[in-house]
């Protein structure tokens, strides 16, 4: 592999992966779920995000290794607790490359209203253009981090300009300030309306992006450097354009729009949300640019997404979930076998579930794989105390605890259905791993360093299906249920940080990952 991504180059990957399809249609899925109190939730999901990049900021300046998502558990808590994150992750990744060909075809609707049938479901031509958008992005992978970086800047400050000119725009034209107080008032959902727009209401999924950075450290120059850097920046650059599109789509809507309350809002036209308030308030200028530029931070986003993706692929086979043959680098430098299995994969999404599910279980599935972040970061200060850091996180044990907290609720967020199909991806998963330890594909499995794991799964489901989220069954109300989350999570934490790896057989990994770069990056010298 080549460490050829620059600081900026590396900072364009976050932002692509934050400023995907999600500025398109967060503002109105949380808008829906929360009203103008949607504001609050962009500042708690941002809190959330900022929380877990650190506690990843510190780690990828001691292990900036390829696919880190799915390989930093395996040195921090063994092969149990990485193959179960990393196939978390590799499910989420997957959704996350469909979702973005599907927003690149729904703006593309007006064009090629082929591409979708009566009922608003792609059409058999849609399905396969949608495959061939997904080859496409395997193809331009295939030829290299360096290739793949320089055509994701390029896009990417189209994906800056646009939407802040667009928040400009409209912020100047239109605002309706009665529109934060009429309609059910500021909270019309009150609390749960706010995290349920944290969770499945766009937010995190739109700021669950910065991922990216994480899993292409090991081809980052000076990672120790660059990846804490890339990580903050891109979520603050984000953060800022997110806030004054929610506030500008808060201020635009009129009394039609909202007349039967935040929940039925919609925009039944061929005009997307932000297109549509942008004809609403006469500035036709910008909207014959935005459908282009919708499909550009789409498509750059799907680009990012599935070289990600390829990353954490590798990953996996190097924890001996998947197969050997996933490893193999081709002359440029790329997996390109995982590149072949994940475009198979993700092109299966658009017919085994809705958008809004897939929506839903790539945000449930990805932050399920962050919470060992937290737990790692405790267990490197033990394991490895002298090595430099170039970033350390403040007050790790309480940053740390809070981080894992969040991401904890986030997940019971989503709701008992998204946890149903969540709980499937994991039975799947650890169905696998017994497999390939039947069939030798690791030497042995790391089970008393997993033990935490049962239980924390065990309890959010318990919680999620007696909560009041998404389908559950509503006999723990709003309040409650969080302190109960918060509970767990504080408990499971501080039990998942007493068994991470010992020494010894940290120490045996660590010499086989060193193994493993000289093959890949040549020996030091």
């Amino acid at each position: 592999m080549q460490r050829s991504i620059g600081l900026l180059g590396l900072t364009f990957v976050a932002i692509s992966g934050i400023l995907g399809s999600g500025w398109l249609f967060a503002p109105l899925l949380a808008a829906q779920a929360a009203g103008p109190s949607a504001l609050i939730a962009w500042v708690i999901g941002g809190f959330a995000m900022l929380l877990l990049a650190a506690t990843f900021a510190e780690i990828t300046t001691i292990l900036p290794v390829a696919g880190g998502i799915g390989r930093v558990p395996h040195f921090s808590h063994g092969s149990v607790v990485s193959m179960t994150m990393g196939w978390t992750a590799w499910v989420g990744y997957n959704t996350t490359a469909t979702i973005e060909v599907e927003a690149v075809l729904r703006y593309s609707k007006s064009l090629a209203p082929w591409l979708y049938g009566s009922d608003g479901l792609l059409s058999p031509a849609g399905l396969g253009v949608a495959c061939l958008l997904l080859l496409v992005f395997t193809v331009l992978n295939a030829f290299g981090v360096k290739f793949f970086a320089r055509i994701n800047t390029a896009l990417t400050w189209v994906k800056i300009l646009v939407p802040a000119l667009l928040a400009a725009v409209i912020l100047t034209s239109e605002f309706r300030y009665a529109n934060f107080s009429d309609y059910g008032g500021f909270a019309p959902e009150g609390l749960k309306g706010i995290l349920s727009a944290i969770s499945t209401g766009g937010v995190i999924f739109a700021l669950i992006g910065f991922r990216h950075v994480i899993d292409l450290a090991g081809e980052a120059r000076n990672p120790k450097v660059n990846v804490p850097l890339a990580l903050v920046l891109s979520l603050v650059i984000c953060l800022v354009i997110y806030g004054g599109l929610q506030l500008a789509f808060l201020g635009a809507l009129d009394h039609s729009q909202l007349s039967n309350g935040w929940p039925a809002l919609s925009f039944p036209g061929e005009l997307g949300p932000m297109a549509a308030l942008a004809t609403a308030v006469g500035a036709l200028w910008i909207v014959s640019i935005l459908d282009t530029s919708a499909r550009i931070s789409s498509f750059a986003s799907g680009l990012v997404s599935v070289g990600s993706n390829a990353r954490l692929g590798l990953a996996m086979a190097q924890n001996g979930l998947f197969p050997k043959f996933m490893e193999t680098l081709s002359a440029r430098g790329v997996p390109l076998f995982a590149l072949l299995v994940n475009f198979a994969v993700s092109a299966l999404f658009f017919v085994l579930l809705p958008f809004k599910e897939v929506l839903a279980l790539n945000t449930s599935s990805i932050v399920l794989s962050f919470i060992v972040g937290p737990i790692a970061v405790l267990a490197f200060r033990r394991l490895l105390p002298d090595t430099p850091r170039a970033f350390t996180l403040p007050v790790a044990p309480v940053t740390g605890c809070l981080a894992f907290i969040v991401a904890s609720l986030i997940i019971y967020w989503s709701g008992w259905n998204t946890m149903l199909h969540l709980g499937i991806c994991l039975a799947v998963g650890f169905a696998l791993m017994l497999l390939r330890s039947a069939l030798g594909g690791f030497d042995s499995l790391d089970w008393r360093e997993a033990a935490w794991l049962a239980p924390y799964l065990a309890g959010l489901v318990t919680l999620s299906y007696l909560g009041s989220f998404g389908g559950g069954a509503g006999l723990i109300p709003v309040g409650p249920d969080i302190a109960a989350v918060g509970l767990l999570a504080a408990v499971i934490y501080l039990l998942a940080v007493r068994l991470s790896l010992h020494k010894d057989k940290f120490d045996l990994y660590m010499s086989e990952e060193k193994a493993d770069e000289e093959a890949e990056y040549g020996a030091p010298a």
